[in-house]
């Protein structure tokens, strides 16, 4: 198993897929960074070189963001709609919807599941 930005990769799929593993890298841009690193993206992953995984690692590292800083930066994102008050902000603080989606009948996977009055657990 290949280790990359401290995700534990697949090594019997190939590389375009195992990338995809990693927060921040999709289909497209698994094949992008195989590109530019020289490699066929139809290799398996457990017959790279150690120089192949670590061409790999300098692209992510120089860019891209990914994986935890990723991950904070889109935190960031949805604290600062928050604090300045926007329309998605409230919507992303009350846990409901933030794309115009209904609400009356539906988004029961951001709601949780139904409070009914009168039902209590015994």
């Amino acid at each position: 198993m290949a280790r990359i930005a401290g995700v534990d990769i697949p090594s019997n799929k190939r590389i375009r897929t195992s990338l995809t593993y990693i927060y921040g890298v999709g289909d497209h841009r698994a094949v992008e960074i195989c590109q530019k690193a020289k490699i066929d993206p139809e290799v398996k992953t457990r017959d790279l070189t150690e120089e192949q995984t670590r061409s790999i690692i300098g692209i992510l590292d120089k860019e891209y963001s990914v994986e935890g800083t990723l991950r904070t930066e889109h935190a960031m994102n949805i604290q600062r709609l928050m604090d300045i008050g926007s329309y998605r902000g409230l919507r992303h603080r009350r846990k409901l919807p933030c794309r115009g989606q209904n609400t009356k009948n539906n988004a029961r996977t951001r709601k949780g599941p139904k409070s009914r009055p009168g039902a209590k657990k015994k």
